[in-house]
């Protein structure tokens, strides 16, 4: 064929289901971005450098989870306000706008107040974010038809993995060659760029029609999730695996910058292979979820995580740098499977009407466990600043891994054992 009938020929026209799946990858990847150089190890030392405790941190790690409280309003808000489009683009934007605004706090405030405005700021940020995600999991959801979305979340997780990989990577690597605020300072220039791109990403979302509840007010709609037993029977058991779990995984960075005294460029090496191995993990548990449902995968990754808290206490014979390595990977592949399928199982079979509902009750009383887990966490390690350092490096974690094996292999196999729902 010659080159001039190539061209002249007309392209096969990407149909609109196509192209939502592409927006939804694309914007993804100065969300990663801001969330990788702005959270993880770099939101703890970033604290750290601001003079926070571990208590403080433990409530500003905490605070992510609790404010998904605001996901129940936000779901009878979207039955009177149906433009999810212009509600993901304000809640959305005003997340990222508002989280990367703390690198102003050491300009303009004193240094008395540099932790109590980051924690203002970031709960702010954080409430825009509760709002937007159940907008934008409404989004997806309708997007995403039920027999391949495990499929496409571990293709999407997966390339986005990439992404979070290379932004740890190069935090990491900035922080070590421009220790304290300067380090900082270029973070957040990076995470200021990506909060335009990733504002602009959003005004290409679809924006399909929004089917309404059949309930016909507020109290009927929250009592739907409510009164299905065998769901809430599940997720207040994911609840207190996430209470003992937000205990110290949240914390492992404080673990390691304040009490191992780590350095940045390590910190972000392991936490760069716990995302490598993560994104890799993604793929897989979406393949797998073709041949088994959901509910039953996010059974098998309970163990997994709690191994991972485990193999803390291998530092006893084990050089420290190598289990931290181990730990990471194990819970790459736990988290993995965790985080990709409680989505999936959340959906399951709910109508599209109720399903806002549905995710907005999953996140507000998971959200609370998790947000009670890291305080008591931080609550803890201030507790034993004078025990053993043995004690406070891995022994918390250690004792914590204990008891999510107990959860995950007996009472999990209990609640999340029989069948709940079959995904759609």
């Amino acid at each position: 064929m010659k080159i001039a009938d190539y061209v002249r020929k007309p392209r096969k026209k990407v149909s609109s289901y196509r192209r939502s799946l592409l927006i939804a990858t694309l914007e993804g990847f100065p969300a990663v971005i801001i969330f990788q150089l702005l959270g993880g190890p770099f939101l703890t030392g970033y604290l750290l450098y601001l003079g926070a405790t571990s208590t403080e941190i433990g409530l500003v790690l905490a605070i992510t989870t609790v404010v998904n409280i605001i996901q129940i309003g936000m779901a009878v808000v979207m039955q009177k306000f149906r433009n999810r489009k212009r509600m993901l683009l304000i809640f959305a934007s005003s997340h990222r706008l508002l989280w990367t605004s703390v690198g102003l706090i050491p300009f303009l405030f004193p240094k008395d107040l540099w932790v109590v405005m980051y924690i203002v700021l970031y709960t702010a940020a954080h409430l825009g974010n509760a709002a937007g995600g159940i907008v934008w999991t409404s989004l997806i959801s309708d997007a995403v038809p039920g027999p391949v979305r495990g499929r496409y979340f571990g293709l999407r997780n997966t390339i986005l993995g990439g992404v979070s990989s290379l932004a740890l990577f190069i935090g990491g690597q900035i922080l070590d060659r421009y220790p304290g605020g300067q380090g900082f300072n270029y973070l957040f220039i990076i995470c200021s760029v990506c909060v335009v791109l990733n504002i602009l990403a959003f005004g290409l979302y679809p924006n399909p029609p929004f089917e309404p509840s059949t309930a016909s007010n507020p109290v009927g709609m929250i009592g739907k999730p409510l009164k299905d037993r065998a769901f809430l029977k599940a997720i207040l058991f994911l609840a207190v695996f996430l209470f003992v779990q937000g205990v110290t995984v949240p914390l492992f960075s404080y673990v390691m910058l304040k009490l191992m005294k780590i350095n940045y460029e390590t910190v972000s090496l392991i936490t760069v292979v716990h995302t490598v191995v993560m994104m890799a993990s993604y793929y897989v548990w979406g393949n797998l979820n073709v041949r088994y449902t959901a509910q039953t995968l996010l059974l098998w990754s309970l163990p997994i995580i709690a191994l991972a808290c485990l193999l803390w206490g291998a530092i006893a014979f084990i050089p420290a740098i190598v289990v931290l390595y181990a730990v990471h990977i194990v819970l790459g592949v736990g988290l993995g499977g965790f985080n990709q399928m409680v989505f999936t199982f959340t959906i399951g079979d709910t109508p599209k009407s109720e399903r806002p509902m549905y995710i907005a009750t999953y996140s507000a009383i998971t959200g609370f466990a998790a947000f009670l887990g890291p305080i008591f966490g931080g609550k803890v390690y201030a507790l034993i600043t004078d025990a053993p350092m043995w004690v406070q490096i891995y022994g918390v974690s250690t004792v914590v891994g204990a008891v999510l094996l107990v959860l995950g292999l007996l009472v999990g196999r209990m609640v999340l054992g029989k069948q709940i729902r079959s995904e759609a």
